[in-house]
C-alpha cells in the first residue's frame, strides 16, 4: 500500500502551491517516524503497548483498531499501532481509522505528518474520505486549530471531493474571529474560487471584513462595487461593514453615500446594522445621519437597545437638544429599559451647559435618581460656576439621602482649593475622615493644588510625599501648577523630582509647565541636567515646544558645550520638533562663537530658506566670524535678501561686510556694499573710508576738507567721508 508523505517546509500559515509528487511506502513512513525520536518526546509503556498488539493480532478489523487508538493516549503509541497495522495483510484502512490518527496529529500540532496521513487516505480512495476531511475541519476549526484545517482544507481542494460553499465561509468566519491574518483568508477564498465554487455575499462580507481589519479599504471598496459582477448583491451585513469601518477611519463622508445606496439596493438593515451603526455616528456627534437612521429604525418595527437609546441621547444633549433628548429618555423607559447611571449623567451636562440648573434638579427629583454620579455631576457645575450656595444646598440633600460618595468630598475641597480656601477644604476633610471617607488621590490633588496657590510649597511637597508613598498619581493640573510653584521659588531639584516620579507612571505634564522647569532649570547653571528631563519627557510622552530647546541651548553655550548643543539640534530633528526663529539665531551665534564656520553657515542658509531672518546681532555673530577665517565672500549669495531689510543691514554689519570682502578680493562687491550703505544714509567708519580710498591723492584730500570746513554742517555724508581721508 502506498503511503503518500509529505516532506514540504510551510512558510507561515499557507502552504505553497506546490506540485506533491512523492510517494513512498508505508514501511518508509514508519522508519522515518521512528528515525526521529526528538518530534515525540513521550514514550509508551513497552508492556501496555505489547498487550495492545496482541490483542490486535488476534482481533485486527478497523474498529478494533479504532478502539485501540481511542484507549492510546500517548500519540507515539498510537502511530506505531497504526503502521503495524498497515504491514498487517489483508488489512486496509478505512476513513474511520485514518480520521482518529489525523485528528490525534493535528491536535498535537504535527501538521506535516498530519497532512501527509490526509494525503494517503485521500490516494487510498477510502470510502468516505470526503466525509472524513469535512469531520477533520469542523473538529480542527471547534478547537481553534486553524492551520491545521487549512492544511485538511488544501488536501481535500486536490482530491476529487468537492466540498460545499459553506464550509470555506466556516473557515473564513472562523479566522476572523480569531483575528488571523488577511493571507489566510485569501487562501481559503483562493482555494474557494479553484474548487469552481462562486462566492455568494457571505464569502464577500468576509473577505471585505478580513480587508478593512488589514488596512486595504481601497481594496475593500473595490471589491464592494464588483459584487454585481460575482453575482452578489449587498445585504445588511455588507453595508454595516462597509460604513463602520469607514467611519472608523475618518472617511465619513464615503460613509454616508453608501447610506445612499443602501437605499438604492433597496436592501433592509437589520438590528444588527442599526445597533451598531447608530453609535458610530453618535460618537462622532454626527446627530442628523443617526437620527436618520433611528428613523428607519422605526419605520422598519426595530426596537432600539438601551445602548442606541444612550448613544441617541448624549448626542442630543452635546447639540443641547434636550427637550428631545427627554422624550427620547421617556421613550426608553416606556419600552422596559433601564438607562445606564452614564445617561442620567449625559442629561444632568446638557442641562448645566444650557444653564437649566432647576431643570437639572426637577429631573433627578421627578426620575428619582439615587445613583451618585448625576448628582455629583450638578454639584460640579454648582461649584464651576462659583455658585457655592447651591452647591452647598446640593451637597447637604445628598448626605442627609446616603447618596455621597468620596467624590461628592473631593468636588467641594477642590473647590475650595482652587479658590485659596485651605482652611475651609481642611474642615471639609476632616468631616470627610469623620463620616468614614478615605481621602484619595483626587483628594491629596485638590488640597496640593490649595497649597500651592497659598505659596505654601513645602506643605504641598510634603502631600506629594503622601501621594508618592501611596503610589498614586496627581491629576493633571495639580501636577502642573506643583511644578510651576516650585520652579517659581527656585526650588528645580524638587520640581524635577516630581516630574520624574509623574513620569514613571505614565503621566505627561503640561508642556507650558515643563518649559517652566527647563528654564529654570538651565538658569540655575544646569543645562546637562535639562538634557536628562529631556529624555524623559520624550518616554513619558510630554510634548515640548521649541522654546524648550532654545533654553537648553542657551544654557549649554554658556557652559561651552557646542557639542552637547549640537547633539540636542539632532534629537530635535529626530522628534520632528520645528525649528523658530530663536532657535536659528542661537544656533547661529553659538556656532560663530565657537569657530564653526562651516555649522554657522549652514544653519544661516537653512533659516533664510525657512523664511526666517536673523537679528542685526546674530548677524555681526557671524560676519566677524567668517571674516577671521576668510570666509566673508561665502555669504554673497544672500546679501541681497539681507540688503531689502533694513532693520538687518546697519551701519556696523555694513562696516563688516565691506572690510571683509576687500580684504578676500571681492572689490567690486565690498563697493557695491558701499554705496548700497551710503543711500541708505549710514556712515562708513574711518577704517572702511581708508580702506577703499586709498589710492585718494592728498591734494583732493585737502579739498573734501577745505569742502567740510566751509560747510556749517557736521551732519553731511559728504562732509563725514572727509574724516577718512587721512594718510595711513
Amino acid at each position: 500500500m502506498a503511503v503518500k508523505l509529505l516532506s514540504l517546509r510551510f512558510y507561515g500559515r499557507i502552504p505553497e502551491l506546490v506540485s506533491l509528487k512523492a510517494f513512498l511506502s508505508s514501511i518508509s513512513c514508519a522508519n522515518s517516524i521512528q528515525s526521529n525520536p526528538e518530534t515525540y518526546q513521550n514514550q509508551s509503556d513497552s508492556s501496555e503497548f505489547e498487550a495492545k498488539i496482541q490483542f490486535l493480532k488476534n482481533k485486527l478489523h478497523p474498529d478494533s483498531l479504532v478502539s485501540a487508538l481511542d484507549s492510546t493516549p500517548d500519540l507515539n503509541s498510537s502511530i506505531k499501532l497504526f503502521k503495524w497495522a498497515s504491514l498487517q495483510n489483508r488489512f486496509n484502512h478505512t476513513a474511520d481509522t485514518y480520521y482518529r490518527i489525523i485528528l490525534k496529529l493535528g491536535m498535537s500540532g504535527n501538521v506535516e505528518e498530519m497532512e501527509g496521513f490526509c494525503n494517503e487516505m485521500v490516494n487510498d480512495k477510502c470510502l468516505g474520505f470526503g466525509e472524513s476531511l469535512l469531520a477533520l475541519i469542523d473538529s480542527f476549526v471547534k478547537n481553534h486549530r486553524l492551520d491545521e484545517a487549512l492544511r485538511v482544507l488544501y488536501v481535500m481542494n486536490l482530491s476529487s471531493f468537492k466540498p460545499s460553499i459553506g464550509l470555506f465561509n466556516k473557515i473564513m468566519s472562523a479566522l476572523l474571529d480569531e483575528k488571523k491574518d488577511f493571507k489566510d483568508v485569501l487562501f481559503v477564498y483562493k482555494e474557494m474560487v479553484k474548487s469552481g465554487i462562486l462566492p455568494n455575499i457571505d464569502t464577500m462580507n468576509y473577505l471585505l471584513d478580513s480587508l478593512f481589519e488589514a488596512g486595504r479599504v481601497d481594496t475593500a471598496l473595490d471589491q464592494y462595487r464588483r459584487l454585481h459582477k460575482k453575482g452578489c448583491n449587498p445585504n445588511s451585513r455588507t453595508f454595516e461593514i462597509l460604513i463602520s469601518n469607514l467611519v472608523a477611519r475618518n472617511r465619513v463622508e464615503e460613509s454616508i453615500i453608501l447610506l445612499d445606496d443602501m437605499v438604492q439596493f433597496g436592501c433592509e438593515p437589520d438590528s444588527s446594522f442599526y445597533i451598531r451603526v447608530i453609535p458610530i455616528f453618535c460618537r462622532l456627534q454626527n446627530l442628523e445621519v443617526g437620527m436618520r437612521l433611528f428613523k428607519m429604525m422605526g419605520a422598519s418595527n426595530i426596537s432600539p437597545d438601551s445602548a442606541t437609546y444612550a448613544a441617541l441621547i448624549n448626542c442630543l444633549c452635546e447639540y443641547l437638544h434636550l427637550d428631545d433628548a427627554t422624550k427620547l429618555f421617556e421613550e426608553m423607559i416606556d419600552c422596559g429599559l433601564s438607562p445606564e447611571e452614564e445617561t442620567f449623567v449625559d442629561i444632568i451636562k446638557g442641562f448645566c451647559k444650557s444653564n437649566k440648573f432647576t431643570e437639572a434638579i426637577m429631573f433627578l427629583e421627578e426620575k428619582n435618581v439615587i445613583d451618585t454620579s448625576p448628582y455629583n455631576t450638578l454639584l460640579e457645575a454648582f461649584c464651576a460656576t462659583g455658585n457655592f450656595p447651591m452647591a452647598k444646598s446640593m451637597f447637604d440633600s445628598m448626605f442627609r439621602r446616603n447618596i455621597i460618595d468620596a467624590s461628592s468630598w473631593n468636588i467641594l475641597i477642590r473647590f475650595f482649593c482652587e479658590n485659596a480656601a485651605i482652611s475651609k477644604a481642611l474642615e471639609f476633610l476632616c468631616r470627610m475622615i469623620v463620616s468614614l471617607f478615605v481621602p484619595d488621590s483626587a483628594t491629596y490633588s485638590a488640597l496640593i493644588i490649595g497649597n500651592c496657590r497659598m505659596g505654601k510649597f513645602e506643605d504641598a511637597l510634603q502631600l506629594f510625599s503622601t501621594v508618592r508613598s501611596k503610589c498614586w498619581v496627581l491629576d493633571s493640573v495639580s501636577y502642573a501648577e506643583l511644578v510651576e510653584c516650585l520652579c517659581q521659588r527656585e526650588n528645580t531639584q524638587e520640581a524635577a523630582k516630581v516630574f520624574r516620579y509623574m513620569s514613571r507612571k505614565g503621566c505627561t505634564l503640561r508642556s507650558t509647565s515643563f518649559d517652566k522647569l527647563i528654564e529654570e532649570t538651565c538658569a540655575s547653571g544646569k543645562a546637562d541636567s535639562a538634557v536628562r528631563l529631556l529624555s524623559v519627557a520624550y518616554y513619558s510622552g510630554t510634548v515640548c515646544f521649541s522654546s524648550t530647546y532654545n533654553s537648553i541651548m542657551r544654557g549649554l553655550f554658556k557652559m561651552g558645550h557646542i557639542n552637547d548643543l549640537l547633539v540636542l539640534v539632532s534629537k530635535m530633528m529626530v522628534v520632528g520638533c520645528v525649528f523658530d526663529e530663536e532657535t536659528y539665531c542661537l544656533l547661529i551665534q553659538s556656532t560663530s562663537a565657537f569657530n564653526r564656520v562651516a555649522d554657522s553657515l549652514s544653519f544661516f542658509n537653512l533659516m533664510l530658506r525657512e523664511g526666517f531672518l536673523p537679528g542685526s546681532d546674530t548677524l555681526v555673530c557671524l560676519l566677524r566670524c567668517l571674516a577671521k577665517y576668510s570666509r566673508m565672500h561665502l555669504i554673497l549669495p544672500s546679501l541681497d535678501k539681507l540688503s531689502s531689510e533694513c532693520e538687518i543691514l546697519d551701519s556696523v554689519t555694513y562696516n563688516l561686510l565691506v572690510n571683509g570682502l576687500w580684504g578676500e578680493g571681492y572689490k567690486s562687491e565690498a563697493k557695491q556694499m558701499l554705496d548700497l550703505m551710503l543711500e541708505k544714509g549710514w556712515i562708513p567708519n574711518v577704517s572702511t573710508h581708508a580702506l577703499l580710498m586709498g589710492s585718494v591723492l592728498k591734494e583732493e584730500i585737502e579739498i573734501e576738507k577745505s569742502a567740510y570746513e566751509n560747510t556749517g554742517t557736521c551732519d553731511e555724508v559728504s562732509s563725514i567721508l572727509a574724516e577718512g581721508l587721512v594718510e595711513r
